[in-house]
């Protein structure tokens, strides 16, 4: 009699809720924990079909879904359904289901237990709700990042196309200026004559630095023409010459490049020209610049050196990137901050790497190729 009892009380409080239909498909047994979520009384279930528990859509789903999954197989497991209340408000539950059969097959009663999943329901909307937003924001991202991309081609192309179109006008003033130093001038013409070829010198450099970063991001990369260059050290010297003429500093240099390489010689002119640039503004007026080129274990290094204030290590990462100019370091700077940039593209487009290196001692920039890239090739003649 007391496991009677005991049965009894575990039935009908249980913390789910339960149903027995019996074979005609209606409500036999229903605990008390189920009648109290629905706040119905037994005489509101007994009798009743469970699909007079559930509200019209509810029961076009469960005839169309449930039921002849329960018929086909004899049970289901996790069936989301609404219950509706005694004042027409529903209750969220998951509900499984197994039948009783007799030797024939026929369903002698069905037993059904009811969980609450209000809780669980309400985080599924707003996993909904949150997935949707989130398509949402990554659709509007997508759209901006394709309007980012065009406005960022169209900026890249409008640059290359003043860049090429601005060398028209400067070369003609440079080629005048030149006729006009040839002239008879009183000493300030001259002075003038001179800063007027020294600006033309630059904007010539900033329109290339311009040309040649802009092909690179619409694309084409840096133009680099290898073949073998015997005459690499006297470019080099040259681009020495120049800068010292034009800086009134003394280079320290050091080049020892018998061999021919395969290389663009007027691109690795270039990169020097930037390096030897950089070292010059940045460095100590009154420590030396140097500048050193060999072949090393078959590699070409090429290194520019000066003394002076070391890079700051948070500046060190970002050195190559374009326009980037640093802070107190760089305020003499009277480029675009592309220098760097153009040479380390240059590196890349020879198979080589271009690094950085900074101490108390002096800050250098090293240029190397690996042995495969840098011996002349007779094919490329």
């Amino acid at each position: 009699m007391d496991n009677d009892i005991d049965f009894r009380d575990l039935f009908d409080n249980a913390p789910c809720g339960y149903l027995v239909l019996d074979g005609r498909g209606r409500i036999s047994r229903v605990n008390v924990t189920l009648r109290a979520w629905l706040d119905r009384g037994e005489d509101e279930f007994i009798g009743k079909r469970l699909l007079d528990l559930l509200p019209v859509a509810g029961r076009v789903f469960y005839e169309t879904h449930f039921a002849p999954l329960l018929r086909m197989q004899g049970y289901f497991h996790e069936v989301a359904l609404d219950l509706v209340r005694a004042d027409g408000t529903r209750l969220a539950v998951l509900a499984n289901a197994t039948q009783k059969m007799d030797v024939d097959g026929l369903a002698l009663e069905t037993r059904i237990a009811v969980f609450e999943a209000t809780s669980r329901r309400r985080y599924e909307r707003e996993l909904s709700d949150a997935n949707e937003a989130g398509d949402v924001a990554r659709r509007q991202v997508e759209s901006l990042n394709a309007s980012l991309t065009e406005v960022g081609l169209l900026r890249d192309e409008f640059i290359a196309i003043l860049g090429h179109d601005l060398r028209n006008p400067l070369a003609s003033i440079g080629s005048g200026m030149r006729i006009l130093s040839r002239e008879v001038l009183s000493p300030r013409g001259q002075q003038v004559v001179g800063l007027i070829e020294g600006s033309v010198a630059r904007m010539g450099k900033l329109i290339n630095d311009v040309l040649d970063f802009t092909r690179g991001r619409l694309g084409g990369g840096l133009l680099v023409e290898r073949r073998n260059e015997s005459d690499l050290p006297a470019v080099l010297e040259q681009v020495v010459e120049e800068l010292k003429s034009a800086s009134g500093r003394m280079i320290d240099v050091d080049i020892d490049l018998p061999a021919p390489l395969f290389v663009d010689g007027g691109r690795i002119g270039q990169l020097v020209s930037n390096l030897l640039g950089n070292a010059l503004t940045h460095g100590a007026e009154d420590k030396a610049v140097e500048l050193i080129a060999l072949q090393e274990k078959g590699d070409l290094v090429i290194s520019v050196s000066n003394g002076g204030e070391p890079i700051p290590p948070e500046t060190m990462p970002r050195l190559f990137q374009p326009f980037f100019r640093g802070d107190a370091t760089f305020k003499r700077e009277q480029g675009l901050g592309l220098g760097l940039h153009i040479s380390s593209e240059i590196a890349k487009a020879h198979g080589g790497k271009l690094s950085a290196s900074s101490s108390e001692e002096k800050t250098t920039f090293e240029f190397r190729m690996p042995t495969d890239t840098i011996f002349a090739n007779p094919t490329h003649d």
